[in-house]
């Protein structure tokens, strides 16, 4: 069950590599701004409950479906963009076991403890 649901990650993350083709940026931008979500993490400076939440917003898809589909309502593929690769680093994320925090700390997420 765990590789069946790692494929539908990586056909998810598929997805978003052609939803980023279909607008009109280099095709370096994806690779370059793909982990910039990861910032998110700075959050944890603040302690375990203020970084879950910081993080959390970053990497829910639905959030970055919201911009997304944002972008396309206002025809402004820079808000789109943010879209897809909050929605791309989410799944690419969730493909390496990594998912949403838990208040306990950042090894704890609803995917199950990482490193385990």
């Amino acid at each position: 069950m765990k590789n069946l649901i790692r494929y539908e990650e990586l056909g998810i993350f598929l997805l978003s590599i052609y939803l980023f083709s279909t607008m009109g940026f280099e095709w370096w931008v994806f690779p370059a701004l793909l982990f910039l979500p990861d910032l998110s993490m700075l959050g944890y400076l603040a302690g375990k409950k203020v970084g879950a939440v910081f993080y959390n917003l970053v990497h829910h898809r639905g959030i970055a479906a919201a911009f997304y589909l944002s972008g396309i309502c206002l025809e402004n593929e820079t808000v789109a963009l943010v879209g897809i690769i909050l929605f791309a680093h989410a799944t690419l994320d969730r493909i390496f076991g990594y998912g949403l925090k838990y208040y306990t700390g950042f090894k704890e997420t609803h995917l199950g403890r990482i490193g385990q």
